[in-house]
């Protein structure tokens, strides 16, 4: 983006809302604002990366401020868009597009793509598909991806062992995946109470802050049995397949056979405290797993399913607010964050992946992976991965409602098909009210 198209647009925007925040620090650098919900295990990697930002760039300084995740972290932001005190640029998921564009709180990605500052087309195809993907709404690109995450199984070699089990040799099928999980499930006394499980069933209280994880983690075993969440056109949800039933089945089954409700601490403590065999979880924790060093972990691709293997691929966008006043300085930062040998970099101290194809081929990193076989897993994986199909409207609601049949079907006690049918009708009713463009 030229300088002069610079100015011009800030002077629109000066007279169309007054004055906004216009910050430069003591030094005479400007401020960016920049919000995020990176986990704890990441903040070290995020600070190595903005202080890297700002030895390139030192006419420029990121201010990083952490805001709580979930569905808090949108509400917060439409309010922040209403009251003319956004940041510059802020890490979103997708899920929160549409009521940001149509809150008229950020830029569609076009505005920074032009021009000798912007991305070519060779670049942008450089993009993971699935990461670009899910920037889109109705068309449009309104952010780009900050990272990439996956989900895989995470297991205790020396669970494996005292049961039995081949610690080379970590479930490839839902029928292991269930057959192993009963077998890394012990009740050493004979008390009628597990004092190890072996698998993590990731259900918890639709109305809560983990709706969203819960769904994540779910979804690729709804892929896995051939299924879909929504139709190609979005206008309805495809989640109450048969696919979706067996999928829901399996939880049900393998949560019943543990006697899984029973179970107290969440997957990571568990699974730290060797009261837990198997769990599911991404890349962004694996500076905090990479700490336990006194447990014999690794990590294994997602069990195959009756229609094969597949996992997710997530992971958060940057999009640029239309109040910030330093549109040159915002989208330097972002534009600077997805080059290929940062995308790398980022990825070797964070454990997120990379949203650049050709980053994978860096020298640098291909010998990191060679050395790392646990973040290996995870890139290796990226050739199954898929990213979620987004609504034009009601993605957070939509969340909710699947979130709803699974803790019903699983706590409730209620028929998986039940469950599913119910929460598809109303999300479909949802879908049904979305106005034609």
């Amino acid at each position: 983006m030229t300088r002069p198209f610079v100015l011009a647009l800030l002077l629109c925007l000066f007279l169309a809302h007054g004055c906004g925040r216009d910050e430069q620090e003591g030094d005479g650098r400007t401020e960016i604002v920049f919000w995020h919900s990176f986990v704890a295990a990441t903040i070290p990697a995020l600070e190595e990366l903005i202080r890297k930002f700002e030895e390139e760039h030192p006419q420029i300084k990121i201010r990083a401020q952490y805001i709580p995740t979930g569905d808090g972290l949108v509400q917060k932001l439409v309010a922040a868009v209403q009251s003319r005190t956004a940041p510059d640029v802020s890490w979103i998921h997708a899920d929160f597009l549409d009521k940001l564009v149509e809150a008229g709180g950020i830029y569609p990605m076009a505005e920074f793509l032009k021009g000798p500052d912007g991305l070519s087309a060779e670049e942008l195809g450089d993009i993971v598909p699935a990461s670009l993907a899910s920037g889109r709404w109705r068309g449009t690109l309104y952010a780009l991806p900050m990272e990439a995450t996956s989900l895989a199984l995470f297991y205790n070699r020396d669970l494996f062992r005292k049961a039995g089990l081949d610690p080379d040799h970590p479930p490839q099928t839902w029928a292991e995946l269930r057959s192993y999980a009963k077998i890394l499930t012990v009740d050493a006394n004979g008390d009628g109470k597990n004092e190890q499980y072996g698998f993590f069933v990731p259900v918890f209280p639709s109305s809560g802050p983990l709706n969203i994880w819960m769904t994540l983690q779910w979804v690729p075993f709804l892929w896995q049995a051939g299924g879909d969440e929504l139709s190609p056109d979005g206008s309805s949800v495809l989640f109450d397949s048969n696919a979706g039933v067996q999928a829901l089945t399996l939880w049900k089954q393998m949560y019943d056979d543990l006697d899984f409700g029973s179970f107290g601490l969440t997957h990571d403590l568990g699974f730290a405290s060797e009261k837990i065999a198997m769990i599911l979880d991404g890349p962004w924790d694996l500076p905090r797993f990479r700490e336990m060093r006194n447990i014999d972990w690794a990590v294994a691709p997602l069990p195959a399913g009756p229609s094969g293997r597949a996992t997710y691929i997530a992971g958060e966008q940057l999009a640029i607010f239309r109040q910030t006043q330093h549109l040159a300085e915002a989208w330097s930062f972002v534009r600077w964050i997805l080059e290929p040998r940062v995308q790398a970099m980022f990825s070797m101290s964070s454990g997120y992946l990379p949203v650049r194809t050709s980053a994978l081929s860096l020298k640098a990193y291909r010998e990191f992976l060679d050395r790392d076989t646990v973040l290996k897993t995870f890139v290796d994986q990226m050739k199954v991965g898929r990213a979620r199909r987004i609504p034009d409207h009601y993605r957070v609601e939509i969340n909710r409602l699947l979130a709803e049949a699974i803790e019903r079907a699983i706590v409730g006690d209620i028929d998986p098909r039940l469950a599913l049918n119910g929460s598809a009708r109303k999300a479909n009713k949802l879908l049904s009210d979305i106005a034609v463009p």
